[in-house]
This record gives C-alpha cells, structure tokens and sequence, in this order.
C-alpha cells in the first residue's frame, strides 16, 4: 500500500479504471471484475461522471451507476478509495460553481456515497475564471461531500496558477495529479509536469498506463486493431518506435514468467512521483496480469532498457 500525495489515503499501487463499466463490460462482468479486483487487495477504483457517454446508448453516469450498485451491496465502502471526475458529463459541461455543485450532487447519488474520496477536474474550462472553479471544490471538501481535490489533464502553466491561487485564499490543495503517461507516451509528463508533481507533493495516477491496450502486445499488425474497442487509439502507437518497446516488453515479460501488459506497468510503477497507474480490465481473464504488475520488481538493467527504448516517445 502507499498513500496519495499529502493526504491519507492509501491505495494499492494499481487502480481499477471504471472507464469499461457500462461499455464494453456489460454490469454483470463490471462487477465480476471489481469483486476480483477488490479479493486479490485492490482498493482503488477510478471513474469519471462522463463515462461512458460516447458508446451508443448511453448518456454519460454508466460507469458510477454500475460502480453505485455494486458498492450498496457492500460491507466495506470505508475500506475503499473512490475517485470520479467532473466537467465532462453532457449535462454538466465545464467547471462553473453552479455546475460543480450540481455534478457533485449527481455522483454522489449515481455512487449511492456520501463522500467522493478523490475528485478531480477532468478537463481545464478556460470560460470559468480559475479561482470561481476551485471556490466550488473547496465548498465540497468543506461540505465533506469530497475528501481530496485531484487535477487531471491540465498544462503546468494552470497547475501553477491554481496553486497560487490555493495559497492565497486558503483552498483545499489537490493531492493528485492524473496526466496521460505510459511508456510510449513519456516526454510530455516527464518534461513538463513531474517537476510539479514533486514540487507540490502530488501524487501521480497515471491514465492510458497501457496505452489503449497497445502495451499488451496483442496489437502489433493493422489487421489486429480491426474490431478492437479501442483499436483507433492503439493504432497511434503502431509504428517502428512502439513496436521496438513491444520488442522489449515481450522479452522482459518471458524472463519474469509475466505478461507484456505487466512489465508496462511495474516500469510506471516504479517512476518517481507515481503512486498508481490506472488499468482497466474488460473481463475478469485480463485482471490477472495488471495484478501481477503490483509485485513484480524489475531488475535495475531492466528499467535501462525499457528507459532507452521508449525515450523521446510522446512528445506534443
């Protein structure tokens, strides 16, 4: 276990992400996948009010609807650490107070919680002035609808500024940071914004820990993306430079008896500032090798090879 930035919370170094409940994995094999997860030592459950509002059919709260029922059927939701996210829900768009509060509202009920333990703003919303948005989500810790404030997917320049702005009016600091990392996706994160995360005590959560499923190994020809759920975003990966970080993968995986997916996310775990990576899994059969990944200890020659192969990968 290991705790999230400056606060109390502690976590299995892996976290379940959500962002499958509702789509592809029907409720019945969501919730298959959270009582393994949750057997094997798991506690940590990401999701995001908006997910999965882009699959046909759904509106957006699929993914918190299914995670709500599963946790009213529980015993054990104080043993549990719940993250969820705001500004991207089709009815609660951007970060207004109006709209925190309201968005709050609604996870809360769609988790059947009285408390959010980690809520993030998902995405910056450049039409709200900044100190409006984090005046709302001070409001909600101050409420104790939400125990710890976490930042995702905005540029340092904004991570600054809100810091400033916490310390000068006395806000809730955030104790998390989620970005976009992997090991085919480093230099935007490494450069930019892991400076902060050790400045500010952040702890990191990182998303797309395996690249749209492209560090599993199983994509490695066009034709294996056809069908694939998320092929589209794996695809991005599919060239000389991925492919010689599968190479590697692969190689490491057979002397540890592990799965490429599982090296991916041991050499994440194992970065400075990073607490957690998110992975998802769509049925129960792919747990097992993001379970894997929370003991395995590469070697330190290891982690130089996975380092050289994958550097300068990701830049924007």
């Amino acid at each position: 276990m290991t705790r999230i930035g400056s606060s109390d919370l502690d976590v299995l170094t892996l976290s379940l992400g959500g962002n499958t409940f509702g789509w592809p994995s029907d409720e019945d094999t969501s919730r298959s996948v959270l009582d393994a997860f949750t057997a094997a030592g798991g506690n940590f459950i990401d999701t995001a009010d908006v997910y999965s509002a882009w699959a046909e059919g759904n509106s957006g709260g699929e993914s918190e609807t299914i995670l709500g029922r599963w946790l009213a059927g529980r015993g054990d939701r104080q043993d549990l650490v719940i993250a969820t996210k705001v500004s991207q829900h089709p009815e609660f768009q951007g970060l207004s107070a109006s709209t925190i509060a309201a968005a709050a509202d609604a996870s809360l009920s769609r988790l059947q919680t009285d408390t959010i333990d980690l809520y993030y703003a998902h995405f910056d919303d450049a039409d709200t002035p900044l100190e409006e948005s984090l005046g709302a989500l001070d409001a909600l810790v101050t409420a104790g609808k939400v125990r710890y404030v976490g930042i995702s997917n905005y540029s340092a320049e904004r991570i600054e500024e809100w810091m400033s702005i916490v310390e000068a009016n006395g806000f809730a600091a955030p104790v998390a940071l989620q970005p976009h990392y992997n090991l085919v996706h480093r230099t935007d994160f490494e450069r930019d914004l892991a400076p902060l995360a050790e400045k500010h005590s952040l702890g990191v959560i990182p998303y797309s820990s395996l690249a749209s499923g492209f560090l599993t190994g199983k994509y490695r020809t066009r034709e294996d993306l056809e069908g694939a759920a998320r092929g589209q975003a794996a695809g991005g990966y599919l060239n000389d430079a991925g492919l010689a970080v599968i190479a590697e993968l692969r190689d490491i995986a057979t002397a540890h008896d592990v799965a490429p997916a599982s090296v991916a996310l041991a050499w994440l775990r194992g970065r400075p500032t990073v607490v957690a990576p998110i992975a998802s899994a769509r049925t129960t059969d792919q747990l097992a090798a993001l379970l894997d990944a929370v003991a395995l200890e590469l070697t330190g020659e290891e982690v130089t090879r996975l380092d050289s192969v994958s550097e300068g990968i990701g830049a924007e």
